[in-house]
């Protein structure tokens, strides 16, 4: 199968409701703000910056056959992403994340991505059964992957004949997550998004930057990582290359949730695009300090 001008996103797409506060907030705290509904999940924050970018991302995911999901897949299409090859679900609701973010960033998040985890396996079958591949002649384009997917899941993908010709592209959904892709560490074609904080849990070491991060992860064998450090120096490193770093430009920050998803979108759209480590790096940081400062819808 010859490599497609698609990028397919597998994992969660979901509704986003997010509570935001201009205020500092602790635990208990109850203030004025703003909540919103707003597609979202990591594969689908991934493919509306993909699709921003001029890419034409296709999701692999699990949405229900309900008002809430006809919705989302409407909203989806409004917004450049397709969705001809998710599951949807008679018995399985659409899935759900509720974040609250303070001025002193995210407080707390709850993610009810149980219809997604039930499915497992069931959203990979495109990949399978012709539709985009087969293990025969497996997609051989780019697939961005989300670490909301269980860890058995995971496990399946990192051994599977139906990934072994793909660009992987990863990004662990959270620090509590990051220990599913211990299983993908190993992939030779994966390329690793993480912050500073996922990236010491799955070297399962102490490091106070990014660049001493990503380099403990090539030694443990990953193919290639990009560490990033909220405002500090992001790293790339890569096998048998000299690991490069770059700053992120200084914003003030007025949201956090989907930060990565648009760091990891840009610099894949960057490399589309035939900009070099360097500067796909730089277009990713300023990409993502545009967001966070509100400058990227």
């Amino acid at each position: 199968m010859s490599t497609r001008s698609e990028i397919l996103c597998i994992g969660s797409v979901l509704w986003d409701i997010i509570g935001r506060s201009s205020a500092v907030m602790r635990q208990g705290s109850d203030v004025p703000g703003r909540i919103t509904r707003l597609p979202g999940g990591v594969a689908l924050n991934i493919a509306m910056g993909l699709a921003r970018f001029g890419l034409s991302p296709q999701v692999l995911t699990l949405i229900g056959r309900d008002a809430e999901g006809d919705e989302l897949v409407h909203a989806c299409l409004g917004l450049g992403v397709a969705t001809d090859f998710a599951l949807r679900s008679d018995d399985l609701p659409t899935d759900r994340y509720l974040a609250i973010e303070g001025a002193n960033g995210l407080i707390a998040a709850i993610a009810d991505a149980h219809s997604l985890e039930l499915a497992g396996a069931k959203i990979l079958a495109p990949l399978e059964d012709g539709r985009l591949g087969s293990e025969a002649d497996p997609w051989d384009g780019q697939i961005a992957l989300d670490g909301n997917l269980t860890e058995a899941l995971l496990s399946e993908i990192a051994g599977s004949r139906l990934f072994r010709a793909a660009d992987l592209r990863i990004a662990p959904a959270s620090p509590g997550k990051a220990g599913r892709l211990r299983p993908l560490l190993l992939h030779p074609g994966a390329t690793l998004y993480l912050n500073l904080e996922e990236a010491c849990l799955l070297a399962n070491i102490t490091a106070t930057d990014a660049r001493e991060a990503a380099d403990a992860l090539i030694a443990r064998g990953a193919a290639r990582v990009l560490v990033t450090n909220g405002g500090s120096p992001a790293a790339e490193a890569s096998q048998h290359k000299p690991t490069v770093t770059g700053c992120p430009p200084q914003v003030l920050v007025t949201r956090v949730t989907g930060a990565g998803d648009t760091f990891m979108a840009a610099h894949i759209a960057a490399e589309r695009r035939g900009q070099d480590r360097e500067a796909a790096l730089h277009a990713a940081l300023a990409a993502a300090a545009a967001y966070v400062s509100g400058d990227i819808n």
